[in-house]
């Protein structure tokens, strides 16, 4: 067990509370006002990991924090202490939350060893509004760049190869029959491929639900890439999100789809080694 002087940890926990306030201050200034913002607040929403809990700094596994205990984190779940410092009890953690670990390790490491898939141009999001009538759209507030006949035609004009269960699922009924694939929860781990925008910002839940298995750092390198996936998500999307300073990525035109691809490549590249590390977490401890 690795053991962390006191004067480092301390500046890595500071540097972490730092770099999460910074992450989340305009989201939590957004929420006391009632207001929202349907690119910067999508993590928190869908995610439901709060801020509060993003603060909370940990070291990974098989890290010993010397020192006197601050603020009691050896009462922390999953947390021991002895007298020299506090560190986390793995096997109590494995005993409580072994299966996840193992469906993480699982899942991960089965969509690093596929190559990335880099035509799909986002056309999930044109799904899910497919055929809707006027108020049934899920972002109401923001109109549609090509109104609903044309998002709707552009839909039927491209081949859908949606491989991932979370964006499948909130298709219309209407644009269903469109997916080349047909996703299950139960084959997730069969479809999901690293060029996914989705299987990337899931790389950040991932992360969260590991909880004190993950170093804070890598927390916070995940949160950073899935806002960067979400942005080109809802560039690429039918919506008309200038208001808000992004300009879209218009997958309807041949220019528009080299845009995407080139974006999604570069974001598939990012989470290569988020995802390697996601998996060395898991596999230290199985």
């Amino acid at each position: 067990m690795e053991r962390r002087a006191e004067q480092q940890w301390r500046a890595q926990e500071r540097a972490h509370t730092d770099a999460i306030d910074q992450l989340t201050d305009a989201h939590l200034a957004r929420r006391r006002t009632g207001a929202g913002h349907p690119v910067e607040d999508f993590l928190f929403v869908y995610y439901r990991h709060r801020p509060g809990q993003m603060r909370g700094w940990h070291p990974g596994a098989r890290v010993k924090l010397l020192g006197d205990d601050p603020c009691g984190r050896g009462a922390w779940a999953f947390y021991s202490h002895d007298e020299e410092g506090v560190f986390l009890d793995v096997d109590a953690y494995l005993a409580k939350r072994g299966d996840t670990v193992r469906f993480v390790h699982d899942l991960l490491a089965a969509t690093a060893a596929r190559p990335p898939h880099l035509g799909c141009f986002g056309l999930h999001e044109w799904a899910m509004v497919y055929a809707l009538r006027p108020g049934e759209q899920r972002h109401e507030n923001w109109p549609l760049r090509l109104g609903q006949a044309e998002t709707d035609a552009v839909t039927e004009s491209l081949p859908i190869r949606c491989s991932h269960f979370d964006a499948y699922r909130f298709f219309t009924p209407a644009a269903r029959p469109l997916n080349l694939l047909s996703p299950t929860r139960e084959s997730q781990t069969d479809h999901e491929q690293p060029g996914c925008l989705h299987a990337t910002m899931d790389l950040y839940k991932w992360a969260t639900k590991l909880g004190p298995l993950v170093p804070g750092a890598l927390l916070v390198d995940a949160f950073r890439l899935a806002r960067s996936a979400r942005e080109l998500d809802m560039r690429a999307s039918p919506y008309d999100l200038r208001e808000l300073g992004f300009d879209p990525v218009r997958i309807e035109t041949a220019e528009g789809r080299a845009i995407y691809v080139a974006a999604q490549r570069d974001l598939a590249t990012r989470a290569e080694p988020i995802r390697r590390r996601l998996v060395e977490v898991c596999g230290a401890v199985l």
